[in-house]
């Protein structure tokens, strides 16, 4: 192949690296809004403003770039969807700011007063506000822009290939465009469109398609296996400059889920990416960050026992605390702790059955215990005891589980590691009362288990405290 062949080069950056591209940009508008603000406070305090001044107060650098990153992962800000809508992105920074400035309030409050700027995080507010704005704003590289539009053809029609569609066309970029579909042999060829993306043309013609519609990305969705031919169209492609992204892992990163129902025979796409080593350290971090977590939460919580008790006898007299069976790691039954948010005896006549919305079994202090998911604090005396984790799929009960793995492709999989009393699936999607639900929170589940992680776990607890704050529970 010549080397006329090849495509022209543009800057399309994978999904990972330009999260972390905003994320360095979100970092130079940060500490350039701490400059600025220290200069504000050194003109109106009179201070002489230089690089002694500067070298004094580089703790604000620090500070307020990990409260910055900390307040972000914790609101979703570095969702691409999210980033591409620019309203919407600004809306979410407003909030952001808001929560700093609570953030600091609250730590001027508590601390010695004389030795914390007054004026100086409002100055920073408004700095960073801007800066981050204007930033977001005007990255066309990134996204949004036309002639940096990310061209992509999926190799498929089948229901994988679908799939990928419905995900990019949710969850991607605004410049994420697939041009078309191109059936595999397994498949005819057809004008047909599928989920408004046109079918272009057959496996045959996939070197030519890419070159004159320009293609940057094959998304490798085929619906059987690759045969000879195939593999040669692809390889041919791959020469050209042209990246291939299997259906799978692109479709995990822009949803954080695992395709159960579009693996087909490559069931291995489903288990952890590889095995832990015995030097690890995850897991004796992970159990740290369990007990410690455990033990301040039950002392905050014995503390608030007392007055939350008698709000709940005075709503709905009886037990305050009742006992579940759930299914741990391995399928072992579990005794879970809650406080008790339903009437005395709910389930005597209706059996094991999934809350829904507007359920009168819920008490009205129940309903407020379940949004603040108060509801779930005694499950600490389990994480502390080792029969569940603070992060990992949630304890579903015996019955359900039961019925889910013989309807839901894969399901027993999220028993592999401990239960969790927050988890990936739970800041990620609303509560589920039906079949469809527990579908997706399981993909959410297996994406959990195959990236596990300190950081990933740390994640969770962010976006947990932001839902609760929000009053997003059950």
């Amino acid at each position: 192949m010549s080397h006329d062949a090849l495509p022209r080069q543009r800057i399309n950056l994978p999904v990972s690296e330009r999260k972390a591209l905003i994320a360095l940009g979100d970092l130079v508008a940060i500490n350039l809004a701490v400059l600025i603000a220290l200069r504000i406070w050194a003109a109106v305090g009179r201070i002489a403003f230089g690089a002694e001044f500067v070298l004094s107060q580089t703790h604000w650098f620090v500070i307020l770039s990990l409260i910055w990153f900390v307040l972000a992962s914790a609101n979703n800000f570095y969702d691409l969807a999210l980033t591409a809508r620019w309203a919407r992105s600004q809306a979410r920074l407003l909030v952001i700011t808001f929560q700093l400035l609570i953030v600091y309030l609250l730590i001027f409050f508590f601390s010695d007063r004389a030795s914390l700027p007054r004026l100086f995080i409002l100055y920073y507010a408004v700095a960073s506000y801007v800066l981050i704005a204007v930033w977001r704003l005007g990255r066309p590289f990134l996204i949004g822009w036309r002639p940096f539009r990310q061209r992509e053809l999926v190799l498929g029609t089948g229901w994988a290939a679908q799939a990928i569609a419905g995900a990019v066309r949710q969850h991607a970029p605004e410049d994420y465009e697939i041009v078309g579909m191109v059936a595999d042999r397994s498949q005819p060829g057809s004008d047909k469109t599928l989920e408004s993306v046109a079918v272009v043309g057959v496996a045959s013609d996939l070197s030519r398609l890419a070159r004159e519609l320009g293609i940057h990305e094959i998304i490798l969705a085929t619906s059987g296996g690759i045969d000879g031919d195939l593999f040669q169209a692809v390889m041919d492609c791959y020469e050209q400059g042209i990246r291939l992204r299997p259906m799978p892992l692109l479709y995990e990163q822009l949803t954080g889920m695992v395709p159960v129902e579009h693996v087909g025979d490559n069931w291995n796409v489903i288990l952890p990416l590889e095995g832990r080593s015995p030097l690890d350290p995850y897991p004796i971090l992970k159990r740290a960050m369990d007990v410690s977590f455990s033990v301040l939460g039950l002392a905050i919580f014995a503390a608030l026992l007392p007055p939350l008790a008698l709000i709940m006898t005075l709503d709905s007299p009886g037990p305050i605390f009742y006992q579940q069976e759930r299914v741990g790691r391995a399928g072992r039954v579990i005794r879970i702790i809650k406080l008790r948010s339903m009437a005395p005896d709910a389930e005597a006549r209706s059996g094991p059955i999934w809350a829904v919305s507007g359920d009168t079994r819920i008490t009205r202090v129940g309903w407020l215990l379940r949004k603040s998911r108060l509801d779930e604090v005694p499950q600490l005396w389990n994480v502390l005891k080792g029969e569940m984790s603070l992060i990992g799929p949630r304890p579903e009960r015996p019955f359900f589980v039961d019925r889910l793995q013989n309807v839901i492709p894969f399901y027993r999989t999220r028993l592999a590691v401990s239960p969790g009393l927050t988890g990936w699936a739970q800041v990620n999607y609303r509560y589920g009362n039906v079949d469809e639900d527990a579908l997706v929170k399981l993909q959410y589940d297996l994406y959990y288990i195959r990236h596990r992680s300190l950081l990933l776990d740390l994640l969770i607890l962010l976006r947990t405290v932001g839902r609760v704050i929000r009053l997003q529970g059950a």
